[in-house]
Formats: C-alpha cells, sequence, structure tokens
C-alpha cells in the first residue's frame, strides 16, 4: 500500500474543524510555514498576536471581496496542536460562507486541503501527542455516550502512555541489574546479582501488561457497543422488556405467540454504555414456515452474541 503523500512533504494545509451543516460558528485551521502569509492575505495586510483572539474582515486573497467578519487565532510554533505555526479562523457557521472562505484558500498557490489525519500527523510528528493519544482523540471525535467520552479522554489525556512508560521503567531497571552485573563483575566493589529482585521486577512488569490487556479488551467492547439478545419462549414478556428499556413503544405487544418474527434493533444509552437491544421470536416449534424462519434467526443471533 502506498503511503499517503503528506508523509514525504511539510507544506502549509487547511481544513474545516468543525462539523458539516449550518450554526453558530464554523472553524478552519491552517497550519505550516506559509501560515503568516496566508492570514495576511485573508485579512489586507494585517495580522494577529500570537495566542490572542482578534477580529478582523476576511477578503478573497484575488478580488479583495469581503467574505465575512470572524474571530482569528494565531498559534507560534512551537506551542500549538500541530507543532508548526497555525492560524485557526472562526467564521459565521452558514455553509455558503465556509465554502466561500475555503474556496478563497483553495486559490492561494502553495496551499492545499490537508488529508484526512494529516493534523494529528504532524502533531505526532513533531511530540505534540503519541499513537495512543492520536487513537483517543479520534474515540473523543467518535464518541456517543459518556462511559464512551470518559474512556477517550483518559487515552486523549495520556493514561495509557503512563502505564506503558511505567511499565518500561520496571523493565529497564531490571536490565540495568543484570548488565551491571555481566559488564562489571570483574569489579571488586561489583554488587552480588540479586536474582528475586530482577524477578520482582519482571513479574511487575508482566502483571501490568496483563491488566493493560484485560482493560484493552474491555476498553474495545466500549467502543464498538454492546450487543444484548433477549431470547426466550413465547409470550414471556420479550416485547415488552424492550419497550419498557427503550421507554417507547419499538416491539407489538400481544397475547398471540409468534407476533415477533424479525429480530427488531434498537440503539440506546443506558447509564452511558452503548447497547444495541434485539428482539427475537420467541423459541419455541412451529409449523408457520414464517414464525419458524423467525425462529431459526433468533436461535442463530442467539448463538452469535453470547
Amino acid at each position: 500500500m502506498q503511503a499517503p503523500s503528506f508523509l514525504k512533504e511539510s507544506s502549509t494545509i487547511y481544513a474545516p474543524a468543525s462539523g458539516v451543516g449550518r450554526a453558530a460558528i464554523s472553524v478552519i485551521r491552517i497550519s505550516g510555514p506559509a501560515c503568516d502569509s496566508v492570514l495576511r492575505m485573508l485579512t489586507s495586510g494585517k495580522t494577529a498576536r500570537d495566542r490572542v483572539a482578534s477580529l478582523r474582515s476576511i477578503v478573497h486573497p484575488k478580488t479583495g471581496e469581503l467574505l465575512d467578519r470572524g474571530l482569528v487565532l494565531r498559534f507560534e510554533a512551537p506551542r500549538s496542536f500541530t507543532g508548526e505555526d497555525m492560524v485557526e479562523l472562526q467564521l459565521t457557521g452558514g455553509r455558503a460562507v465556509l465554502n466561500a472562505v475555503l474556496g478563497a484558500l483553495g486559490a492561494i498557490a502553495g496551499l492545499r486541503p490537508g488529508e484526512p489525519g494529516e493534523f494529528a500527523w504532524r502533531a505526532f510528528e513533531n511530540g505534540k501527542i503519541d499513537l495512543s493519544q492520536v487513537e483517543g482523540l479520534a474515540d473523543l471525535v467518535e464518541a456517543q455516550t459518556e462511559a464512551q467520552r470518559a474512556q477517550a479522554l483518559r487515552i486523549a489525556g495520556g493514561a495509557l502512555s503512563r502505564q506503558t512508560e511505567a511499565i518500561r521503567a520496571l523493565l529497564v531497571e531490571a536490565m540495568a541489574l543484570v548488565e551491571a552485573q555481566i559488564d562489571f563483575s570483574d569489579q571488586e566493589d561489583a554488587a552480588t546479582l540479586d536474582l528475586a529482585q530482577v524477578r520482582e521486577l519482571a513479574d511487575g512488569a508482566a502483571e501490568a501488561i496483563r491488566k493493560c490487556l484485560a482493560n484493552a479488551r474491555s476498553g474495545e467492547a466500549l467502543r464498538e457497543g454492546y450487543v444484548v439478545v433477549i431470547a426466550g419462549p413465547p409470550n414471556v414478556g420479550k416485547s415488552t422488556l424492550m419497550n419498557a428499556l427503550a421507554q417507547r413503544d419499538v416491539s407489538i405487544v400481544s397475547a398471540i405467540p409468534g407476533t415477533t418474527r424479525d429480530a427488531i434493533e434498537v440503539h440506546l444509552d443506558l447509564r452511558g454504555y452503548p447497547i444495541t437491544l434485539v428482539d427475537t421470536a420467541g423459541l419455541r416449534d412451529s409449523f408457520d414456515p414464517i414464525e419458524k424462519e423467525g425462529t431459526i434467526f433468533s436461535s442463530r443471533h442467539q448463538w452469535l452474541h453470547k
């Protein structure tokens, strides 16, 4: 697979940093060595102080047409998200305004749109964040529940990095004890190798690794969401339970056995945890070909999500 082109260059890039659609404010980020000159082109020769918000008229760099009035934030390297010179434009949130400013940026020679993940890559390349924090930021953007947000924020804040660094410190200390004995065993004042201490350090590192792996499995489940299948005989309250948990009428409730024939899914936020709840057909022998198909499907669904 060919490596992304941005790995081989350090040009100045730009991209929207806010969502698509109408809003009060839209944000565009610019990062790279030409940030100052780009800012002057967009503000009729004006600039802005480092880390101070300034109200500026945003104009087209070639025609001088007024596009919007908004706040400009300038960040000098290395005190920025990417570690490079950066500019942030906070504009009126209308789609037409955003498109007009993006079009103006595209008209500036040497400036190009950033590729997906390129801002985070530059932050990683300049030592602002590590790979686990990059993953945490991506999860934070995608988080839909409170538990997902809390987990992503811990990782983005360096929790995993601190855990791995602690494991590394234990292993380095164990290696240092062994290598000191190997390299300086002929010295009279060399300490005798304490295997118990080395073993204790190695065991501590192994236990910490096991905890990290266990947390990774539970963290992946939280990131992807849990699937809970409601299965059982007909008329035991599966659909009633489904509606109660969803707090709305999702499944038809009836005293007639076999009412539910297809698997019915609903996505819930249960106390911060993402749950996909599945109501299934009652498990029983039936001569109705449609109900029988639903029962077989329900059995498969239950087996897949055990």
